[in-house]
C-alpha cells in the first residue's frame, strides 16, 4: 500500500516504494531487452545498449509517439514530469506496453528550490536518490567534455603568448591560431546554481608568474546550458557525436573567424568522456514500468528535451512512448517541434498541455509564489475568476501546439485542494478551444488517478496529424527570430543590441553558420522576456541582448531578455533539508 502523498513528502514515498521496486534485469525484462543491450550499474538502474537495440529492432513499426509540455508555468513548475509519470502509469493500467523518456535532473535545481526531476506524490520515477544525485553520471561526462575545451583554449593562449611561432611549431607541432581574448565564446560550467561565477576573471599571475595561466574574463554557466548537453541531446550515434563535437565554436581569431574544438585538437578526447553517456539511462515508475532517462533540463537556457537517441529506442521498444519538453509550450515545445523533430525526422501522434489550477490562479491575478516561502493563502480558497482569466495563457499554448498541425490533450494536473467549480471552468474554456481535455489525480492516486488522461491521449493519438514547421532553415535569421516572438510568443516585434546585430549580421554572411536551427534563450516564468508578466502580455517588445553560435549542435541561440546561463542560488535552499542517515546510509530530504 503506497503512502498518502497529502501526508508524506515524496522522498518519503520514494524510499517506501523503493522497498519492492523491481530489479533492473526485471525492468529490461519487461521492456524486451536481451541480456546484451541491458548494462546494469548496480541493482535498479542501468543503461541501454542503443546501438544493439536499434540493429535489432530496424524493421519493428515506431509506437505512438506523445509529447509533454505545459502552460507558463510558476517559479515552483508545472508538474510536467509527475504527469508524465502519472499518464505512463495510467496507460500501464490500461494494459498498455508503454515508455517514457524524461530528463536527468541538474544538481542546480535538486539542491535549490525546484527540488529533483522524478514527479511527484504518486507519479514519481524511482530509485529517487541517485536518479537525483548524479545517476550514472552522464552530466559529469559532459562537465569534464565541456571544462576540457577551455583546459585546451586557456592552454594554448598562455603557451601562444609565452612562445614564438618558432618555438611553438619545435615544442608541440602548434600553428598559432592568434585567439582574441575579449571575443571567448564559451566559459566553464559547474551543475550547481552559483551566481557568484557569472563572471570571473581567471589566470591571475602567482607566484609561477606569467606559467599560472592567461589573465582575462570568463564566466560559468550551469552544466546543463553546456553545448555539450545539446548535443548528447540531438546526437544519433557516435559518429554524429565525434563531428558535432569538432563543430564548437570556442571562441574568434583576431580577425573575427571562429575557433573550433576540432582547432584546439580537443574534440577526439572530448568525445571520449562521452563515449559511455551516449547510451540512456534506464529506470523505473513507482508503478514499474520503465523510464528512459538522457539529456537535461533547462528549455529556457538550453534545448531542454530528452535525447533523440533515447526517444527512437523507445518508440521500437513500446507502443506508445512518451516524452518530455522543458518548461511550457513557448520555449521547450517550440524547440521540440522545430529543433529535435526536424534533426530526428520523428513526428508526434499528440502534445499534451499541462496546467494546475495553481498557475492558472497565478496568470489570473493571485500573487505570484515565492520559492522557499509559504504559498499564499488565496491559492487555498476557490476563485473561478481568476482561473477563467488565467486560462488566456493556456489557451495560447493550445494554440502553439496547434500551429504545429498536432492534436493537443489539455491535462489538468489536479490536487486535493481544487475545487469542482475551478476544474468545471478549465473544461469548459478548453473545450470551446476545441482541445481535449482530461481531469487527472496521479498525483495523489497513481496510475488509477490517470485513466481518464491515458485514455484521451489515447484517441487523440488515432487522431491524423499535419505536422509542420513554424520555419524553414533557409529563411533570414532575423525573420525567424521575429517569427517566433510574433507567432509563438505574442510580441509585436523584436530589438536588437548593437552586439546582437554585430553577431547576427557575421552568422548571416557565413553560409554554413546563417542555416543552423533557431534555440531561443528566454524566461521561462512569462510569454515574454520579462519575467513578472504574466497571463498572455500585449504590446511587448522581443528584446535580444547577444546571439551565440552553437555549431556542433546546429544552433544559432538569441539569448532575450535579462536571463543568465547560471542561475543563482535561494535564500533557502533544498540543500539545507538534505542529509544522510549514518546508520543506513540513507539520504533523507531529496525531493
Amino acid at each position: 500500500m503506497a503512502l498518502d502523498p497529502t501526508k508524506h513528502q515524496d522522498w518519503e514515498i520514494a524510499q517506501d516504494a523503493e522497498s519492492s521496486m523491481l530489479t533492473i534485469y526485471e525492468i529490461g525484462e519487461k521492456l524486451g531487452l536481451t541480456k546484451e543491450e541491458l548494462l546494469p550499474h548496480g541493482h535498479y538502474i542501468g543503461k541501454i545498449d542503443f546501438k544493439q537495440v536499434m540493429a535489432r529492432l530496424k524493421d519493428q513499426p515506431d509506437g505512438k509517439y506523445i509529447d509533454v509540455t505545459a502552460i507558463t508555468p510558476t517559479p515552483l513548475g508545472e508538474g510536467k514530469s509527475t504527469s508524465s509519470m502519472g499518464l505512463v502509469q495510467g496507460l500501464g493500467k490500461l494494459g498498455k506496453n508503454v515508455c517514457a523518456a524524461i530528463r536527468q535532473p541538474s544538481g542546480g535545481p535538486t539542491m535549490n528550490i525546484k527540488g529533483s526531476a522524478a514527479g511527484g506524490g504518486l507519479a514519481q520515477c524511482i530509485p529517487l536518490t541517485p536518479f537525483s544525485l548524479g545517476f550514472t553520471g552522464d552530466i559529469n561526462a559532459i562537465m569534464n567534455a565541456h571544462n576540457l575545451a577551455m583546459v585546451a583554449l586557456t592552454s594554448r593562449m598562455q603557451h601562444e603568448r609565452n612562445y614564438t611561432d618558432e618555438q611553438l611549431e619545435r615544442l608541440s607541432g602548434m600553428k598559432r591560431l592568434d585567439i582574441d581574448p575579449t571575443n571567448v565564446e564559451m566559459g566553464w560550467i559547474i551543475d550547481f546554481c552559483c551566481q557568484a561565477l557569472r563572471n570571473i576573471i581567471i589566470g591571475i599571475d602567482g607566484v609561477n608568474g606569467k606559467a599560472d595561466g592567461f589573465m582575462m574574463k570568463s564566466k560559468f554557466g550551469i552544466a546543463v546550458s553546456s553545448e555539450v548537453m545539446a548535443i548528447l541531446s540531438l546526437a544519433t550515434d557516435l559518429k554524429d557525436m565525434r563531428e558535432r563535437m569538432g563543430k564548437i565554436v570556442v571562441a574568434y581569431d583576431k580577425k573575427g573567424n571562429p575557433v573550433t574544438t576540432e582547432d584546439l585538437q580537443v574534440a577526439g578526447a572530448m568525445t571520449a568522456w562521452m563515449v559511455e553517456a551516449l547510451n540512456p539511462s534506464l529506470m523505473q515508475t513507482l508503478e514499474g514500468q520503465p523510464v528512459l532517462v538522457h539529456a537535461g533540463p533547462f528549455a529556457n537556457i538550453a534545448i531542454g528535451q530528452s535525447s533523440i537517441i533515447a526517444d527512437k529506442v523507445g518508440l521500437k521498444l513500446a507502443d506508445y512512448h512518451v516524452t518530455e519538453s522543458g518548461f511550457g509550450a513557448d520555449i521547450g515545445f517550440e524547440k521540440f517541434w522545430n529543433l529535435k523533430c526536424r534533426y530526428s525526422g520523428l513526428k508526434p501522434d499528440c502534445a499534451v498541455v499541462v496546467a494546475t489550477i495553481r498557475a492558472l490562479k497565478c496568470h489570473g491575478g493571485a500573487p505570484v509564489p515565492v520559492p522557499g516561502k509559504a504559498m499564499p493563502e488565496e491559492y487555498a480558497t476557490e476563485n473561478v475568476d481568476w482561473v477563467a482569466k488565467g486560462c488566456d495563457n493556456l489557451i495560447h499554448h493550445i494554440r502553439n501546439v496547434r500551429k504545429a498541425g498536432i492534436s493537443p490533450v489539455v491535462c489538468i494536473n489536479a490536487f486535493y485542494s481544487d475545487t469542482d467549480a475551478e476544474i468545471a471552468k478549465v473544461r469548459e474554456l478548453c473545450e470551446a478551444e476545441g482541445a481535449r481535455v482530461a481531469l487527472s489525480r496521479h498525483w495523489e492516486q497513481g496510475g488509477d488517478g490517470a485513466i481518464e488522461f491515458a485514455e484521451t491521449v489515447i484517441e487523440a493519438c488515432e487522431e491524423k496529424t499535419e505536422f509542420k514547421f513554424l520555419y524553414e532553415l533557409d529563411m533570414p535569421i532575423k525573420k525567424r527570430i521575429e517569427l517566433i516572438a510574433k507567432e509563438v510568443y505574442g510580441a509585436d516585434g523584436v530589438d536588437y543590441s548593437a552586439a546582437a546585430e554585430k553577431s547576427l549580421a557575421r552568422i548571416q554572411a557565413d553560409p554554413e553558420l546563417a542555416g543552423l536551427g533557431m534555440c531561443m534563450v528566454k524566461t521561462h516564468l512569462s510569454l515574454s522576456d520579462n519575467p513578472t508578466l504574466k497571463g498572455v502580455p500585449k504590446g511587448w517588445r522581443l528584446a535580444i541582448r547577444e546571439v551565440l553560435t552553437y555549431g556542433g549542435a546546429g544552433f544559432i541561440v538569441p539569448v532575450a531578455g535579462a536571463i543568465s546561463l547560471m542561475p543563482g542560488t535561494g535564500s533557502n535552499p533544498a540543500f539545507k533539508r538534505v542529509d544522510v542517515d549514518v546508520e543506513t546510509g540513507k539520504v533523507e530530504g531529496v525531493f
